[in-house]
């Protein structure tokens, strides 16, 4: 099922503004953390308009590439928000990549430079090529950037060449990042990582998208950062540990969206989007797909009406 940047994008920026209208609820995620290393996390949101409820449950569980699986499976359960009736199950380690390049989508809309070209992926995963997407559709790229180990590098850098762009594999993170206008970094989280990524490494103007919790990145480098927004300041405010220091955030995504939190002032600000991840992601893209999935039944029915008469 294709699902353009524009269109994810655009939903989220409805469930946001109706966020802001109180039509649309966003509970903050719960979060069970193991002392093995897994990270256990449930999601909640629901609107008026669409009439939807989405809820999903994920596990993260860095082991699980020794094993031939994927580092982080999910589902989401798609509910009427009126009746509470069942409406779909959907695949949630979809839905988590495409809805986490909508979320970043939104913010680069109004955090990055229009005319941002070069782009650097720290981490050439599943969330780096979902990224990918989105950016190219978005913005003027030209080439890429990609560190990371192992073969999701090269296998990264195919993939951008398939979109018409110049890929560079670099061989540290410095030399990924140096120079970039657009960087995502969605290195997979571990107890065994170290942070290795230091914001004084960025020219003015860059914009940088943290999926991963802000969790590779050198505390101490994070002033060098004018504007940072998270996704949620609710759901920030009750963790027991932020993201970045509170002090330096500037506001959420709703506020973003809705006016109430200023974006790009200057064309030379170092612009951030940390976040956790938001349920109303997950609800947009998962409404998504049921609506096109709906028009499709719906389209072949006729087709199959009209052949029959």
């Amino acid at each position: 099922m294709q699902l353009s940047p524009q269109e994810i994008a655009g939903c989220i920026e409805h469930l946001l503004l109706g966020r802001k209208r109180q039509q649309v609820w966003n509970a903050p995620k719960a979060v069970i953390t193991p002392p093995d290393g897994r990270y256990m996390m449930a999601t909640l949101a629901a609107a008026d308009d669409p009439p939807f409820l989405a809820v999903k449950a994920l596990v993260l569980n860095p082991d699980n590439p020794k094993h031939g699986l994927a580092s982080i499976n999910s589902l989401v359960t798609l509910l009427d928000s009126r009746s509470g009736l069942p409406l779909a199950v959907l695949d949630g380690n979809w839905i988590t990549a495409v809805r986490t390049a909508g979320l970043s989508a939104v913010a680069a809309k109004r955090l990055a430079r229009p005319d941002a070209s070069i782009a650097a992926f720290i981490g050439c995963g599943v969330q780096a090529n979902s990224h990918l997407q989105a950016f190219a559709a978005l913005f003027p790229l030209i080439c890429v950037r990609a560190y990371a180990r192992g073969a999701s590098r090269e296998n990264f850098c195919q993939n951008a060449e398939k979109l018409g762009l110049t890929a560079t594999a670099c061989q540290t993170a410095e030399e990924a990042i140096r120079g970039a206008d657009l960087i995502v970094t969605s290195v997979t989280l571990s107890p065994q990582l170290t942070p290795f990524l230091d914001a004084r490494w960025l020219k003015p103007g860059t914009f940088v998208t943290m999926t991963d919790l802000a969790a590779p990145w050198l505390a101490e480098s994070i002033v060098a950062f004018d504007r940072i927004i998270v996704d949620d300041l609710e759901q920030e405010a009750s963790m027991p540990k932020p993201l970045v220091d509170p002090a330096l955030v500037r506001g959420d995504l709703t506020g973003l969206v809705a006016g109430d939190a200023a974006g790009r002032s200057t064309t030379d600000e170092r612009t951030a989007f940390v976040f956790r991840g938001l349920a109303l992601g997950d609800l947009a893209v998962a409404g998504l797909a049921y609506q096109r999935a709906c028009e499709c039944s719906q389209n072949a029915l006729t087709v199959d009406q009209e052949r029959a008469d």
